[in-house]
């Protein structure tokens, strides 16, 4: 993904290029207009196949603007990729280069193996040196270029789907308003099936098929389509599993309707403490519902749903709670680095993009910081986190 200095210094010259993107600084409203030509890179639409570069530091004609590039610039760049703003997430890096005799920020983007790529609900191209929405035959362009990729299991079709096994109204009245914008919708004159094709929820448009993330989203059984697609609950009065079993419950459905009877669950099992010290009322819960519900929608979005029939464990003991998430770390993530701040990779990009637009999730990459800082702060011991090969377990203790 690196470009020589060589290679960089020839886009940097060369204005008319649909491959680079200059900006003095990333104030004002350079930020947004970064984003758009990191999403326009992504999309790739000329099919170039080769990284496109936004250069932080330089003025429009190539020379340099007299940045300085400092760290906590290099940061805001690199939060470009998963502050939610650009799905799915772009394979992209930033780095600070000398070109031409200048310190200069570079953020080299990737072609994305699943366009198209939205930035804040519209898909942004690149024709010649200028940027724009796309049209209606750009996106087809695009929706067609990704059949012909290797493609991550969640966009994969499911073979025996029919388009009536996907629910309509609710892709229309609960999916589409937070995947586009108003304006964009309100423009829109696409059919049902190439809205559907473009929130990648089926492969095709002429003979559809639905995906693995359009049968877990929209679906009307998941189950029945995607067997290991749901969350095993039990609440045991003790602290084995031979001990009494309060409450148990196989937890199915669309994503939206999982992710919503597991707070429910959580909620209803949290125990709130009252202390009263100098006539002071104190509260405090044994867990953490913002912790728990980060650790859960962590597990549903990065567990493994191909090749097996087990699913998501939930075990709710007296002393802890544990979570055991089919799928060992994937990716650049290992066994030695999980957990660790910066490393994170996504099994199944396009269901966390589905959690983002449905409001599960706000920001990437910070599910398990946040829930180690809400536990401790609610005095509870740190998370325990035992990745394998085969799954992860996660064990949370009740607070002291």
């Amino acid at each position: 993904m690196r470009l020589s200095d060589e290679e960089l210094e020839a886009l940097l010259s060369d204005i008319e290029s649909d491959r680079a993107e200059r900006k003095e600084s990333a104030k004002g409203d350079a930020p947004e207009k970064l984003r758009q030509a990191i999403c326009a890179f992504a999309n790739d639409l000329p099919g170039h196949q080769r990284a496109g570069v936004a250069f932080v530091g330089v003025r429009d004609d190539g020379s340099s603007a007299g940045l300085p590039i400092t760290d906590e610039l290099l940061r805001t760049l690199s939060d470009m990729r998963s502050d939610g703003n650009i799905q799915p997430m772009p394979t992209m890096s930033v780095e600070k280069r000398t070109l031409h005799g200048h310190d200069v920020a570079v953020i080299t983007v990737l072609p994305s193996d699943a366009p198209p790529v939205r930035c804040k609900g519209r898909t942004w191209v690149r024709v010649g040196p200028r940027r724009g929405i796309a049209t209606a035959q750009d996106e087809r362009i695009l929706n067609e270029r990704r059949r012909h990729r290797h493609l991550p299991f969640d966009l994969q079709p499911v073979s025996f789907a029919t388009l009536a096994d996907l629910n309509r109204g609710v892709f229309e009245s609960e999916y589409l308003p937070g995947a586009f914008s108003a304006d964009v919708l309100e423009a829109n004159h696409r059919s049902y099936e190439e809205r559907l094709s473009a929130c990648r929820m089926i492969e095709g448009v002429d003979n559809p098929i639905p995906t693995v993330l359009g049968s877990l989203v929209i679906g009307n059984r998941p189950r029945d389509l995607v067997p290991s697609a749901y969350v095993q609950f039990l609440r045991i009065d003790g602290t084995g599993l031979d001990d009494p079993i309060i409450d148990e419950a196989a937890i199915d459905g669309r994503l939206g309707e999982v992710l919503g009877r597991i707070d429910d669950k959580l909620k209803a099992h949290i125990s709130v403490r009252v202390n009263i010290e100098a006539d002071t009322e104190r509260r405090q819960a044994d867990y953490p519902l913002a912790a728990l519900q980060q650790l859960v929608r962590n597990a549903v979005m990065h567990r493994s749903y191909e090749a097996t029939n087990a699913p998501i464990r939930l075990t709710w003991f007296n002393d802890r709670i544990e979570i055991v998430n089919p799928g060992g770390p994937y990716g650049m993530v290992t066994e030695a680095n999980f957990g660790m701040p910066g490393m994170t990779d996504y099994r199944n990009p396009h269901l966390a993009e589905a959690m983002k637009v449905l409001g599960y999730v706000q920001r990437f990459g910070v599910g398990i910081a946040t829930a180690r800082r809400l536990l401790a702060a609610n005095g509870n011991p740190a998370p325990e986190f035992s990745p394998s090969a085969t799954h992860v377990l996660v064990i949370v203790r009740r607070a002291a």
